[in-house]
């Protein structure tokens, strides 16, 4: 089984953040910044070159070999758009009065993707993010580990 490329790494977020262009998204990025930490209480974390995650949790697969650890949470300023890493993979969720009250967006891959936040209600996301750390906190436990 493959090692997952996406680690966290010890590089500066702050650093991070200052590259991004344009300066609209690194605006953008830098208030999802204070928007995580605040609903997070957690220290923001590099994984990769490009993901701002906040705590992570151990898994591990029971059908394969494959076990690392993961993000609770996050977002990646990319060149296309902003994701952020706060969709539960059901399809259930793209149906709530949350993603209908949102603003522009896309969904896909466990990914919610706006262009700049200008584009959405920025209190329907926090309330968003807000939801996705709790459910996300309840189902990997208090351990922090999850056996998928």
């Amino acid at each position: 089984m493959s090692e997952l490329k996406t680690k966290p790494t010890k590089a500066s977020v702050a650093a991070f953040l200052k590259s991004v262009q344009p300066e609209q998204k690194r605006k953008d990025a830098e208030q999802l910044l204070v928007l995580f930490k605040k609903i997070t209480g957690e220290k923001p974390i590099m994984w990769g070159t490009s993901i701002v995650g906040f705590g992570k949790y151990h898994y591990e697969s029971s059908r394969s070999s494959q076990k690392g650890e993961w993000m609770m949470t996050g977002f990646s300023p990319r060149k296309a758009n902003l994701t952020l890493y706060i969709v539960e993979w059901s399809s259930d969720r793209k149906k709530t009065p949350e993603f209908k009250n949102l603003g522009k967006h896309k969904v896909g891959g466990g990914c919610l993707y706006i262009n700049k936040l200008a584009d959405i209600d920025q209190k329907v996301l926090a309330k968003m993010i807000k939801e996705a750390w709790e459910r996300k906190k309840k189902f990997v436990g208090p351990k922090r580990t999850v056996v998928l």
